[in-house]
């Protein structure tokens, strides 16, 4: 994959998309697993962040770019900030499912046991519910990229800048071959 984005001549645009949608996940991941796992937690959390994680995933992508760009100026700062508001309801939604679908025969076994609420959380239903949280992380990677490239429009660096200027210019081929660097990074 990486010898195909070298071979295309995107090497340099692909490590920026890729900088900067790393950058935005380990935000998303540093602020959204906890959250996650806070809303999975306590019915009161999940009730009040929903609404607000309904908001973000359903306002158009177009529209987090102004405002960002009056706060933070035209460039990778806002298309990070855009792109970790993008890209967080996953990995908040999925990680709170995660932790409540613990099964409550492992629930009901360590409180038998004598755990404290701590080691509950940290040795039994985070290390159950992992393969959900990591599910939610890939799929916020997956929206992290998308988002890295609509996030050309306020001057990201990288493959969007490639697929922006083509489609502009109407090159068609250089904006398909920008797309399958996308994905190849996706599957990366």
């Amino acid at each position: 994959g990486l010898t195909f984005l070298g071979l295309q001549g995107l090497w340099v645009e692909s490590m920026q998309t890729l900088a900067l949608t790393l950058a935005a996940v380990l935000l998303c991941i540093l602020i959204g697993v906890p959250l996650g796992i806070w809303a999975g937690l306590n019915d009161r959390v999940n009730r009040a962040i929903t609404p607000v994680l309904d908001f973000m995933q359903t306002m158009p992508t177009f529209v987090y770019l102004a405002p960002l760009t009056l706060f933070f100026l035209i460039g990778p700062a806002s298309a990070t900030i855009a792109t970790l508001i993008y890209a967080i309801p996953p990995v908040i939604r999925i990680t709170a499912h995660g932790i409540r679908n613990v099964s409550p025969s492992a629930l009901e076994s360590s409180t038998s046991l004598g755990v404290t609420r701590w080691q509950m959380l940290g040795k039994v239903q985070v290390p159950l519910a992992k393969r959900t949280i990591v599910l939610g992380i890939n799929q916020t990677m997956m929206a992290a990229l998308s988002m890295a490239t609509i996030a050309a429009l306020i001057d990201a660096p990288g493959l969007g800048k490639v697929v922006l200027r083509a489609l502009q210019s109407l090159d068609v081929g250089t904006a398909f071959n920008a797309g399958l660097a996308i994905v190849v990074l996706a599957i990366l």
